[in-house]
Order: structure tokens, then sequence, then C-alpha cells
């Protein structure tokens, strides 16, 4: 039993490798393909690696999108909040945050993002705000996508630990270097056309087993299990009138909380025009809860069998604490072996192209804002796409030696929601649709009140004690309060009015003279540092015509002197 557990182990591996090495192929074919669109390109050379030059293919762009949206965090917690009896279908709020995420960007962000001709979401604010200012609110931005892709290579780890019996740390520091490596050699075109691949895999993996899982024996029918006890709660869940703060605040949390991230803004740059920006998005928001229905069935049949019939024993995932991995333990033991090694190559696929996409979010604007606009502002064009490339492989070391080292990938997930949501959504509502009526003293004393409040409000998950009563807290066992008010999104709120009081203060006492004028930095003199870098040619033709108007003018003068 033991040899034979040892040979579907090393098949299983075989399979991941295979995949890893077909999405490692398309990255290299994809970084030739932006090599060729650097020479094409008029533009920047680094907005190629950013933005794809700004002329990717609306096909490509929909998937890039899409995958972007669907990874690992996706796949598994949608599954797992069905499978869970204590939450259930009605809890899976993933899909519906999504659907609205991706029709708020649409109607109210793609107009905003690409009438500057802007390449990141933080160029906006060193424009509003200056750069120190959009420094600090930068740090919450990396740090979420630091903690994004921990999230998503520790639920990868996790899972081929649970399946295949390898170490979850050479798991993770093999799916890093692959993300990595393809990352680094083609930028946005590399993560894009990988991400149709993994789209791909994602679509047909998933939806291939889902007849299998259906027509176990060992399960009972889904419908039956939805609304009857039958070996733990109905999967469909419950939600009382007390949970109702909860619950919206969760929906709220992803569909707010996801227009404050780098990779959104990346893909809605890259394409030619606003009408086709639009169309992304829209079109992603109808294939996102199309590609998490597969997991929604497969958490709802878990839920549905007798796990002492089945080659996994009791007790069952539920009772060993495995919950979060009950997507791959079902595609294990509900399914025949070569379509569980299909399953499992879906699954991968659904966290490299998550994995990728955060870590040129995050390397972009590091190698943009950061380096360019702050540290070095005579910055040339190989030494922006030198510190992007540098960034990309820190930025995946660091996510990668977090997913090695936590226990809960959950944690990782919380976090980096939580810092977008209280912290950046009030910052890009204000600077997008009220730009006007704000100034960098409203930005600061938005941002370090959120930081204060999210911290007295606690979170047991990191330790961090639950200082400040909310109302309607019922106080546990272990002597931590459940919340059910949604403190995250007054939170937001809170930010959002102080972001404009202080500002609308801070005005007054400056046309009283109590405050030094406030000037922002469109406004300011000194704005050298907002220029877009020149290509190569387009430096040289400047020279040239420095270098000619030098000499007319010396000429001039000897003709006067005459």
């Amino acid at each position: 039993m033991q040899t034979l557990r040892m040979a579907v182990n090393w098949a299983g591996l075989l399979s991941i490798g295979v995949f890893y090495m077909i999405v490692l192929g398309t990255g290299i074919w994809a970084s030739r393909k932006s090599k060729r669109e650097e020479k094409k390109c008029t533009g920047n050379r680094s907005e190629v690696a950013m933005v794809g030059g700004r002329n990717l293919n609306i096909w490509v762009s929909i998937f890039t999108m899409t995958a972007t949206w669907v990874g690992g965090g996706y796949i598994l917690g949608c599954a797992e909040v069905v499978y869970d009896p204590t939450k259930g279908l009605v809890w899976a709020t993933g899909p519906i945050a999504f659907i609205m995420n991706l029709i708020i960007g649409a109607l109210f962000l793609v107009k905003p993002i690409r009438s500057k001709n802007y390449v990141t979401l933080m160029d906006p604010f060193q424009n509003k705000y200056g750069n120190s200012v959009a420094a600090v609110i930068f740090i919450p931005a990396l740090l979420a996508d630091i903690l994004w892709i921990a999230c998503v290579l520790g639920a990868l780890g996790g899972t081929l630990s649970v399946v295949m019996n390898v170490s979850s740390r050479l798991a993770v520091g093999v799916s890093a270097a692959v993300a990595i490596l393809y990352t680094l050699m083609g930028g946005l075109y590399s993560v894009a056309y990988t991400d149709v691949i993994q789209l791909m895999f994602m679509f047909l993996g998933l939806w291939f087993c889902v007849p299998f899982i259906l027509t176990s024996p060992s399960s009972a029918n889904i419908t039956v299990a939805a609304v009857t006890k039958l070996y733990q709660e109905p999967w469909i869940g419950k939600l009382e009138l007390e949970d109702t703060g909860r619950w919206i605040d969760d929906i709220l949390l992803m569909a707010i909380g996801g227009i404050c991230y780098q990779a959104f803004y990346q893909r809605v740059l890259s394409t030619a025009t606003d009408k086709q920006a639009k169309i992304t998005c829209y079109a992603g928001a109808v294939l996102c809860p199309i590609l998490g229905m597969p997991s929604l069935i497969i958490g709802a049949v878990a839920a549905s069998t007798n796990w002492n019939q089945t080659t996994y024993g009791s007790p069952s995932p539920y009772e060993q604490g495995k919950s979060g991995m009950i997507l791959p333990i079902a595609l294990q033991h509900l399914c025949p072996f070569y379509v569980s090694l299909i399953g499992m190559g879906a699954l991968a696929a659904s966290v490299m192209s998550s994995v990728d996409s955060a870590l040129l979010s995050a390397a972009s604007q590091l190698g943009r804002n950061i380096f360019k606009n702050i540290i070095y502002k005579q910055a040339s064009e190989k030494n922006i796409i030198v510190v992007v490339k540098v960034s990309i492989f820190l930025c995946g070391l660091m996510g990668a030696g977090l997913a090695m080292m936590a226990k809960s990938v959950h944690l990782f997930w919380i976090v980096s929601a939580d810092v977008m949501y209280s912290m950046m959504a009030p910052q890009v509502i204000c600077i997008f649709y009220l730009s006007q009526r704000v100034n960098h003293y409203g930005a600061c004393c938005g941002f370090v009140l959120a930081l204060l409040l999210r911290a007295l409000v606690g979170e047991p998950l990191i330790g961090l004690p639950d200082v400040l009563p909310l109302p309607w807290d019922k106080i546990q066992e272990d002597g931590h309060r459940y919340r059910f008010f949604p403190f995250r999104t007054v939170i937001m709120l809170i930010a959002t009015g102080t972001i404009l009081l202080v500002s609308g203060f801070a005005v007054w006492l400056s046309e009283k003279g109590l405050l030094r004028r406030i000037s922002d930095a469109e406004t300011d003199t000194d704005i050298h540092y907002m220029a877009p870098v020149g290509t190569d040619v387009e430096e040289k033709d400047r020279l040239n015509k420095e270098q000619s108007h030098l000499s007319s003018r010396g000429s001039n003068e000897e003709e006067d002197k005459c």
C-alpha cells in the first residue's frame, strides 16, 4: 500500500512539473514578444514591462484580468466556506464581491486612471500630494501585495503537502521560482500570456472534475444535503439577522478593497482604449463566478460525504482542522486518480496566476514611484527596468519566505484585505473623485486614523488585542470579542470623512494665515520628477536640439560683436 502511495505521489509531482514547464515555456515566448514590442513602441521602454505598451490584445486582457482575480485564495476559499458547517454557501461572498468589484471599476475608475496616461496607482498620489506623502501611502499597498504573494504560495504549499506528501517549503520554493523567472523575462507580456494558459487550465481542469465528484459513491445527493442534516449541518448555511452587518462587511471588503490593488489598474491601463478597458472589466465580472462554481460544487459534495467510507477515513477533514484544504482532499479521495491530477494542475494554475500579478504590481510601483520619482530622478529607462526586475526578485523572495514560515494562510488574506480596505480605499476614492477638496494634511490624518482604529479593533489571528468595544460584540469563551458590527466599512467611511474635514480645515487655516500656503504638487513649480522618461531616441533628439540651439545662439552673438 505504501509503495502504491509513493507511485501515486511521484505521478502527481510529474504532472505538476509538466504544467510548470508549459507555463515557463509560454513565459519565455512572451518575453520575446515583449522585446519585439519594445522596438515598435514609441513610448517608454519601462511602460512595455509595466502596462504592455498600452496595446495589449483585448482577449488577452480579459484573460489576464480574470486570472488575476481568480487565484488560489478564491478557488480554495469558495470550497472551504461551503464545506465549513459553521458557514455554508450563504457566506461564500467571493463571487458576488468580485462581480461588484469589476463593475465598480469599469463604471467609476477606468476613465480617471486613463485620462492622464498614468502608469501606476501611485502616480495620481504623487501628482497631488508630492513624494513624501505618496511614499507613506505606498507602504500599505506594498505590504498588501507581499502578503497576497505569501497567501497564494502558502495555499499551494499546503495543498501539495496534504495531497502528495511533499514538503510545503519545497512546493512554495519551486512555485515562486517559476513565477519569478517568467515575470522577470517579459514583464506584463509574460504575465498576461501565461495567464491565458493558466485560465484555460483552471476552467477545463476544474469543470472536468465536477461530474466525477458529483457521482462519487461515498457522497449523498447534494440537493438533499443542502437543507437536511446528514453527515454535518446543511451546506447551504444560514444568515441570522445579527450576522447581516458582518456579511455586508465581508462583501464590501473585497468589492471596494479590490479597487485599491495596482494589479487591477495595470490591466486597465494596458488596453488601447477606454472602451476596451471597460469590456475587460465586464467580461471578468461574468467569468469570475463561472470559474468559482466548480469550487462551490466541490465544497457542497464534500459536505455531503461520509468520509469514513472513503480512503480518507475518519475523523473528517473538518474535525482534523483541514477545511482549508478540502478542495484538494476531495479531488484526491472522491475522484479517479487521473482526474485528481488534472484538478491539481488547475489548482496550481490558479495560484500561479495571482502570484505573477502581485509580483509585477509591487515591482512596477517600486521602480517608477519610489526609485525614479524619489530616489534617483535622473534614472534612465535601463535603470528603471533593472530596478523593476530586482524588485520582482526581492518581493517574490519575501512572499515565499513568509509562506514558508507562517502556519495560517488565512492570516495573510485577512491582513492584506483589511489594509487595503481600511487605509487605501478612502485615499483612492478621494484622489479620483474628491481631488479638488482634499490635500496632503487630510490624506495624512485619514491614513493615521484608519491605522489607529484598525489596530484598536484588534485581530486575534495575529495576536492583536481587541481593545476597542463595538456595538453588538459577543464575548467568546477564550475572552475575545466576536464582532457583528461592520467595523471595516465604518473605519473606511470615518477615514474618508476625516480626509475631507481636515483638508477643509487646513484650507481655512491657510486663508487666515495660520498655516503655510497649501500647494499641491501639481501646481508646484518643481514637478520635473513627474515627467515621463523619454526613450533613448527621444533623449538623443533632445540633446541634438539643445546643441544646435546653443551653436546658433553662439554664432548670433559673434555676429552682434562684429
